[in-house]
């Protein structure tokens, strides 16, 4: 064992004695004839900006930065998506399938879905703010105010007026006369309560059936005096059945769609 041990020893230090000695003589040797890999070399560094455009670069980066990351966060508040994905995870939970469908697979549905419920609004954004902007026939403050009015259109529709007055007393501004009053700022939190509401309510009907099964399944198997088996073991196949009857995913969509057309 000791022998072992003193023969990985002098391994290493043959190694560290390579790396050491032999290293540094390759590089004094090397020469224009016998050039070595040059390895490059990286400095980042903040410079004082020596002129406005400079200033209005670096701005520019900044707000492109914040955007990119707050995307996931105006994702989910100024579109559908809330509605799509509560609405989603309340069909999981009824059924009482645990983990099935898994969570990437229903924010993935969501994702699709909203893009199938934002596509109006998206094709207008992209026709009346994007493109000019792009072959630079508007300017980017222009452009903004063009894409802000079909999503706000689109949250003004799904908005209740419930929701809207309950920020304005909230905030003790005064009540706007007409929707172009409103300041997006208080119309992108009324529409998130709205959309909660709103999916918590189809949730609420997709479980009603579902808790019909579970209580018959109940009554009947303290009936028949089998109270040591758990009765979501036994209507959980029952449950499947009947969802894939009726065509659970297909009636859950035409409703989530059939809920953004009012």
């Amino acid at each position: 064992m000791n022998r072992r041990l003193l023969i990985v020893i002098a391994a290493l230090a043959s190694l560290f004695a390579i790396v050491v000695f032999a290293v540094p003589a390759f590089a004094q040797s090397a020469g224009p004839a016998n050039p070595t890999i040059p390895i490059p070399r990286i400095n980042i560094g903040v410079s004082p900006a020596t002129k406005p455009s400079d200033v209005a670069l670096s701005l520019q980066i900044l707000v492109l930065l914040t955007v990119v990351t707050l995307a996931p966060t105006l994702l989910v508040l100024l579109t559908s998506f809330t509605r799509i994905v509560i609405v989603l995870s309340f069909v999981r939970t009824a059924l009482g399938t645990q983990q099935v469908p898994p969570t990437q697979v229903l924010v993935g549905l969501s994702l699709l879905l909203t893009f199938f419920v934002m596509n109006p609004v998206i094709q207008d954004i992209n026709k009346n703010a994007l493109q000019p902007y792009l072959s630079n026939k508007i300017s980017q403050s222009v452009a903004v105010d063009r894409a802000a009015k079909p999503l706000r259109a689109f949250m003004f529709k799904q908005t209740r007026e419930k929701d809207i007055a309950l920020f304005y007393s909230l905030t003790k501004e005064k009540r706007p006369a007409n929707q172009a009053e409103v300041p997006t700022y208080l119309l992108v939190p009324a529409f998130v309560i709205s959309e909660l509401k709103t999916a918590f309510q189809i949730g609420f009907a997709i479980y009603i059936p579902f808790i019909v099964i579970d209580m018959v399944v109940a009554s009947v198997l303290l009936s028949m005096g089998m109270m040591m088996i758990p009765p979501v073991i036994i209507s959980l196949p029952f449950k499947i059945l009947i969802f894939l009857l009726v065509d659970g995913w297909n009636l859950t969509v035409a409703a989530l769609f059939a809920s953004f057309q009012r």
